[in-house]
């Protein structure tokens, strides 16, 4: 199997929303914290910062850990590694810039519509309540 590492950030504003990108794969869409692949010779924090840049056009800052989940995908031979960090803007404002055109939109959520939008990665990233922190965990979320 090929080992494949993929970053995200978790990203909150003053008001408690968070901010997620709506990614096209195809015809069909789906919700998720701003982040992607890692690329050969970066480091975890450098993709993550790059990934945000590309996707939303913000500058970020990375903060610590929020989790590393790991998942068998048999059909298509990769072993993924996700890692979420916590992160916090520094400069710029919402700019798609996406080389790969796989970002459809950005936007600041609060925790329901949030939740709405992406239920599973609400539960598997433990983002259970719009104030509350989970501590940094590792998950094995089996093979698919």
């Amino acid at each position: 199997m090929k080992r494949v590492d993929v970053v995200s950030a978790i990203l909150t504003n003053e008001s408690g929303q968070i901010l997620i990108v709506k990614n096209r794969k195809g015809d069909s869409f789906y919700w998720g914290p701003p982040g992607g692949a890692v690329e050969v010779g970066e480091t975890l924090e450098q993709a993550v910062v790059r990934e945000v840049k590309e996707e939303t056009g913000y500058d970020i800052r990375v903060g610590g850990l929020s989790s590393v989940r790991e998942v068998l995908f048999e059909e298509r031979g990769h072993h993924v590694l996700f890692f979420t960090f916590f992160a916090q803007i520094i400069d710029d404002e919402i700019q798609i810039n996406d080389p790969d055109d796989d970002i459809a939109e950005v936007m600041w959520a609060d925790f329901p519509k949030a939740k709405e939008l992406m239920p599973f990665l609400v539960e598997a990233l433990k983002l259970e309540t719009e104030s509350e922190k989970a501590l940094p965990f590792y998950a094995f979320e089996g093979t698919r």
